[in-house]
């Protein structure tokens, strides 16, 4: 077993022995004393944590007066440098040390792990006790800025629990909030459980220290890249199996930062003591609720409070801390976990009430549910929580790990709740549906298994445990139509009606669909997307209520009359438009066939990545409208661009293969979709995006001399779910035979 602790003492004994001879050559050379300069070691180094890559950071302590100083610290520095050691460098007196840490709280945590190097060690046992006196006066004036300061990092970089590709670091949870306990634990004010704290975080330091090693280089985020190999270093089966560990290492650092500065400000926030407080021995216990009740910002239980005779006690406590976003005391934790009395199958219906409750409290779930996880209590009333917690992503979009997106997808449903009529199907549904994901098959299937035995345990009646069945099942299916079928085919309209069958439901699955897609981050819920998840409800919602108000009438879906106006010369016309917060490249060209392809390989080369396209055809015009991501095109540009493409695109083509050329080749499927439409032919592309994919696929489909009447693009990460409504010369869709044509000839081009 290699002992990483020892290799990174070691790693400081050898810089100390470097920095101690550096110092001595230096001021014999010079002719300086040792007395009244001191080499010292802060920071990491201080704490004689030195990864592989690890910066030094050094500072040159010196009194007023102290001669020749700058020829002395160059005579330190530059032989560093030389030998490309990475530096980070100071020179103070201890009063400008002292400066520089009430300036700035990120240097005074710094400093606080300063350790003697080489030199005049009365002169850094000086700086060290003047910046501990410094921090303990001033801590209750400083800790408010250090707090907000983590907050704004786990706010900026997440927390290491729970990302796909955490940051050891900086991430909350991380090595940086072990400094912070520590500066924590050093202002006096508070204690942290030492043995738990220094064991996760010598964790952390050697999966960074097996980083190093394998990147070769400083770094702190562990990608998906080099996580098979960290994990082989340090003895672990495979990437998930590290995340795992990782994970749950930052969960238990962020339990106890979380804690301590709950502790914190308790104290900072506590009113001065009176005679009155005194004589009565303390302050007493406000109540919130049946055995439930306040005490210095945390959810505590009251006296005769009783969990192994009160069933539901757990759950009002989490109820009521998580509406009033208190914490909730470990001890209480604990004792629930422990001492609670099993909850009767199926539940009783206050129970049921109280776990709605905790769910829709918002951002106040997150704390709540994770010291009950912790404690061990949410195993006992929801075992299948036991298979997703610490599961990492396997999807790009994905930025949480399992456990954590459904509690994010409860956070999000809570701000729908006054939009559907049932929110406590919503946000039970929210709750479970992707814990398929720890089974094999289609997580949407599996899921919806496990979704059933959950609703009947907790108490819901046959037909609401039917509903959340059905969200479970089809909570993919609105953004999956909506991106990949032609909102103007009756078919598509009908197909959901027919899944949905109710508007309840459909306002129920509309909402999960928007709470899973932000709660999944910015790829999946980008607007362009939640705009057509909304285009097709409201069209869904108008057939089921018979008005048919969803479907185009009168209005096409490109504005014609505005693209004849723009035409010129050849009949070739370009508008560029922002459309809440989307670009639009409107285009009209001569109506033949080819032409889309030719404008896709234009929007390619102008670095454009299309996100949907949309074809129509007026008095011989072949219109087009591209919903686009990148920076706005020049119109004149793109339309001069795209008449001479018109008459000759070998350049652009030659432009596009240069641009394609590095792109990886990924296995790529295409697949007809008989019956998704009674008035084309539909053809589905899934591929790895790259530059020029839609050229490909539009211009493999102009050479089978099929019509593309409309493409829908779904771009997720790296991956494309792209489908063409096709027709032949008379606007019919294809025969059977060229249908299939056509497919093939798509995979060759895809393939070759």
């Amino acid at each position: 077993m290699v002992d990483r602790a020892a290799q990174r003492r070691a790693r400081a004994e050898e810089a100390d022995a470097l920095l101690y001879l550096l110092l001595s050559k230096a001021c014999d050379a010079l002719g300086v004393p040792t007395e009244g300069v001191a080499l010292v070691a802060v920071g990491g180094y201080g704490r004689e944590e030195l990864s592989p890559y690890s910066d030094l950071d050094v500072m040159l302590l010196h009194v007023d007066g102290y001669p020749r100083l700058d020829e002395l610290a160059a005579q330190i520095w530059y032989p560093l440098w030389d030998s490309r050691t990475k530096l980070d460098h100071s020179v103070r007196t201890v009063e400008q040390a002292r400066s520089a840490a009430a300036d700035d709280v990120r240097v005074a945590l710094g400093l606080l792990d300063a350790r003697h190097v080489a030199g005049d060690s009365h002169l850094t046992l000086e700086l060290r006790s003047v910046l501990m006196a410094d921090w303990r006066r001033t801590a209750k004036t400083r800790l408010p800025e250090l707090a907000q300061a983590c907050r704004d990092r786990a706010s900026s970089v997440g927390e290491l629990a729970h990302l796909a590709e955490p940051d050891l670091k900086e991430a909350y949870g991380g090595l940086r909030d072990a400094v912070v306990l520590r500066a924590l634990v050093a202002s006096w004010l508070i204690d942290v459980p030492h043995p738990v704290v220094e064991k996760v975080r010598r964790d952390l330091l050697d999966v960074r220290d097996e980083l190093h090693t394998v990147a070769g280089r400083a770094t702190d985020r562990l990608v998906a890249d080099v996580a098979g190999e960290v994990a082989a270093g340090l003895g672990l089966d495979g990437r998930d199996e590290l995340l795992r560990h990782v994970y749950e290492t930052g969960r238990t650092l962020a339990y106890v930062s979380d804690m301590s500065w709950r502790r914190v400000q308790s104290l900072l926030t506590r009113p001065p003591r009176t005679r009155r407080f005194q004589r009565t021995g303390g302050p007493l216990l406000l109540a919130l609720d049946e055995g439930v009740g306040q005490h210095e910002g945390e959810a505590v239980l009251m006296p005769d409070a009783r969990p192994e005779r009160d069933a539901v006690l757990g759950l009002r406590a989490a109820a009521v801390a998580a509406d009033r976003e208190l914490g909730l005391s470990p001890a209480v934790c604990t004792r629930l976990a422990t001492k609670a009395l099993a909850l009767s199958e199926p539940w009783p219906g206050e129970a049921r009430r109280l776990l709605c409750a905790l769910l829709g409290a918002g951002e106040g779930l997150l704390e709540v549910w994770e010291a009950l996880d912790q404690a061990g209590y949410i195993s006992r009333i929801l075992p299948e929580w036991d298979t997703v917690r610490f599961r990492p992503p396997q999807s790009a979009v994905h930025r949480f790990t399992v456990d954590r997106h459904l509690l994010e997808t409860c956070v999000e449903a809570s701000k729908m709740v006054r939009d559907v009529r049932r929110p406590d199907l919503l946000l039970i549904a929210a709750l479970v549906h992707d814990l398929g994901k720890a089974v094999d098959g289609d997580h949407s299937v599996t899921g919806a298994v496990i979704a059933a035995r959950i609703a009947r345990r907790i108490g819901f009646n046959e037909t609401d445990s039917d509903t959340i069945t059905l969200l479970v099942r089809q909570h993919l299916m609105l953004a999956q139509v909506a991106t990949r079928r032609d909102l103007d085919d009756p078919m598509t309209v009908e197909l959901v009606s027919g899944i949905v069958r109710d508007t309840e439901t459909l306002d129920l699955l509309e909402a999960l669909t928007y709470a899973d897609a932000r709660a999944a981050g910015p790829a999946a819920s980008s607007p362009w997307r939640m705009r057509l998840v909304g285009e097709l409800c409201r069209r869904v919602r108008g057939e089921l209520s018979g008005g048919g108000e969803g479907m185009w009438t009168d209005t096409p879906p490109i504005p014609v009359p505005a693209l004849q106006q723009v035409v010129g010369i050849g009949q070739l016309g370009v508008t560029v438009t922002e459309h809440h917060g989307d670009l639009r490249v409107n285009v009209a060209v001569p109506d033949q066939v080819g032409t889309l392809s030719t404008v896709a390989a234009v929007l390619a080369v102008e670095r454009l990545s299309v996100r949907a396209a949309v074809v129509t055809s007026s008095d011989g015009l072949g219109i087009s409208q591209w919903t686009v991501a990148g920076s706005a095109p020049d119109p004149v540009r793109l339309r001069d661009r795209l008449a001479v493409a018109l008459r000759d695109n070998t350049d652009l083509v030659r432009r596009l293969a240069a641009r394609d050329s590095s792109a990886p080749r990924v296995a790529s499927r295409v697949d007809l979709l008989p019956g998704a439409s009674e008035t084309a032919t539909v053809l589905q592309v899934r591929a790895h995006d790259r530059p020029g994919l839609m050229y490909d696929v539009a211009s493999a489909i102009a050479a089978t001399g099929a019509d593309i009447r409309s493409a829908h693009v779904s771009t997720l990460g790296a991956e494309c779910v792209d489908v063409f409504y096709l027709t032949d010369r008379h606007g019919s869709p294809l025969e059977e035979e060229d249908a299939r044509t056509t497919a093939k000839t798509v995979l060759d081009r895809l393939s070759s």
